[in-house]
């Protein structure tokens, strides 16, 4: 299956550097120079990821970021130099998924492409491989629909926060450290990157929690980790 990248950067260079490195793969390449293309594009293209830098004119990341996720689950990989650490951290929280820091490494690019897309498959269009219903309190997810609901209501998660939901339900009132979560949901270790599961995880929060500030199931245990905590738990096949 050939997959549909969006590469956004409005330096025309570093758009040709990312095709260069991503020709390697089976992957129709796409390219946009600032948001308002992005948009214009998913409109017309089915795309499976988006590569998309932050500082540009005209819309840049952040202001794409929160159009985008309006109608759109698909994974966002940020671009992102060393000195935008703070709009980074914005964008996480915004939805993005993961970041790659400027200049690239074209391995690290490759990894962090293939690492999305087989969990937007898995999370996405493709045949489950187990079909359960898990509960934790008012949450319910059942992974045969790929879908979150918070007392009935549905929930829009990215491919990422599901990942880290089903992940943690899957062993209710169990720690992980924010390495063992990115370990377990992208397959790889995170060389430095965990802190980006405390992104997701205050996201995640505020959108299955009455009150995120003080969450009654996704608890953080000082100095551990993460864990999902119900006074019970029902799953079925």
């Amino acid at each position: 299956m050939a997959y549909d990248i969006l590469i956004c950067d409005d330096e025309k260079d570093i758009v040709n550097a990312l095709k260069i490195y991503l020709s390697q793969e089976n992957y129709i390449l796409h390219e946009a120079y600032h948001g308002k293309e992005v948009l214009q594009i998913l409109n017309q293209e089915k795309i499976d990821l988006l590569l998309l830098d932050i500082m540009m004119p005209e819309m840049d990341g952040i202001q794409t970021m929160t159009e985008l996720r309006k109608n759109y689950n698909i994974p966002v990989i940020l671009l992102t130099a060393k000195t935008e650490d703070t709009d980074k951290i914005l964008g996480l929280n915004l939805g993005a998924d993961d970041y790659i820091t400027k200049p690239f490494n074209p391995m690290e690019v490759l990894a962090r492409v293939r690492s999305q897309l087989r969990r937007y498959t898995q999370l996405g269009s493709a045949v489950p491989v187990t079909e359960k219903i898990y509960q934790c309190g008012n949450i319910q997810l059942d992974d045969s629909e790929k879908s979150v609901t918070v007392d009935g209501e549905p929930v829009s998660l990215t491919p990422t926060e599901y990942a880290i939901l089903i992940f943690l339900m899957q062993s209710i009132n169990k720690v992980f450290s924010p390495k063992e979560i990115y370990t377990a949901i992208r397959g790889e270790l995170p060389y430095g990157a965990e802190g980006t599961i405390a992104v997701h995880i205050r996201h995640l929060r505020e959108k299955i929690e009455i009150n995120p500030a003080e969450p009654r199931f996704l608890k953080a245990v000082w100095g551990q980790g993460y864990k999902l905590e119900a006074s019970e738990r029902s799953e079925r096949p």
